[in-house]
């Protein structure tokens, strides 16, 4: 516990860019969470339902799985009648990559 109060101090002292990438990251670091945005990127969007019927598991794990996505920007949600419909933000995703690109770029540069 004591541990990750020191954890939530450090990063509270980070700059915003710096924790809003590692929420990201934090959102991409569960394999269920790499599958459905798989899924959700092989279609325009997808309510819950066909994401539960494509990794066979239960309909409330992916709706958390969707939610910590949802929350981290990395995908959109769309309220349609019964159902909401899901989708990739590509261009969250493509930040993500740069953000990537950008600190490996400069922890190897030989600085």
């Amino acid at each position: 516990m004591a541990d990750s109060l020191a954890e939530q101090d450090h990063a509270n002292c980070a700059p915003p860019e710096s924790r809003a990438v590692a929420a990201r990251f934090a959102a991409l670091s569960h394999p269920a969470r790499i599958e459905i945005l798989k899924h959700l990127s092989a279609s325009r969007s997808c309510c819950c339902r066909e994401v539960v019927d494509h990794l066979d598991l239960a309909q409330s794990t992916v709706s958390q799985h969707l939610k910590i996505l949802v929350e981290a920007g990395l995908v959109r949600f769309q309220p349609d009648r019964q159902r909401s419909r899901y989708e990739v933000d590509r261009a969250a995703l493509a930040d993500v990559s740069a953000s990537l690109t950008a600190l490996v770029n400069s922890c190897c540069s030989g600085r």
